[in-house]
């Protein structure tokens, strides 16, 4: 019995260079079969990069979600840490003074807050070094740091505090 190259190779001889293409039925450079081959070599690996691009897309996606996600995680704990500190006499109404600063039970609650911490009332002494420092620190404060409206409004903490400690 004759192999399958023996049968096709009988009845047709191509000259060197070229081979027998069986459909289009002539001696050819690159027959049908091997540019159908190529092509489809070409297109797996086309899509062989359509994949990549998508798993680079899926993963950049996969990224963005767990930043999102870790970002809310952190809200949460900023959230749940805020809720716990806002019991603190020092940060409601009723550990501050109505006249400017903390009250004792906010300079308590503080303290209790802040280990080592050492809160003392507002000293109205002139040679005080303690009172002499704070005014200077609390009035750089008001001029950089509020707004014109705050910072001559009569009733806003800053300036209830540097009247308490006489500055």
């Amino acid at each position: 019995m004759k192999s399958f190259s023996q049968f096709f190779g009988e009845g047709v001889s191509c000259p060197e260079g070229t081979k027998w293409c069986t459909k289009c039925a002539k001696c050819l450079e690159v027959p049908c079969q091997d540019k159908e081959m190529k092509e489809a070599a070409g297109s797996s690996a086309a899509e062989d990069r359509r994949d990549k691009q998508l798993q680079k897309r899926q993963l950049m996606l996969n990224r963005q979600k767990l930043q999102l996600q870790m970002k809310k995680v952190a809200k949460a704990k900023q959230t749940d840490m805020y809720l716990q500190t806002e019991g603190a006499a020092w940060t409601k109404k009723s550990g501050k003074n109505s006249e400017g600063g903390l009250n004792e039970k906010g300079r308590k609650s503080y303290e209790a807050e802040n280990p080592g911490s050492d809160l003392k009332r507002p000293s109205k002494k002139a040679g005080n070094p303690r009172r002499a420092s704070f005014c200077a620190r609390m009035k750089g404060m008001k001029r950089k740091l509020t707004s014109k409206r705050t910072a001559s409004d009569p009733d806003s903490r800053i300036n209830k505090s540097l009247r308490a400690w006489n500055c």
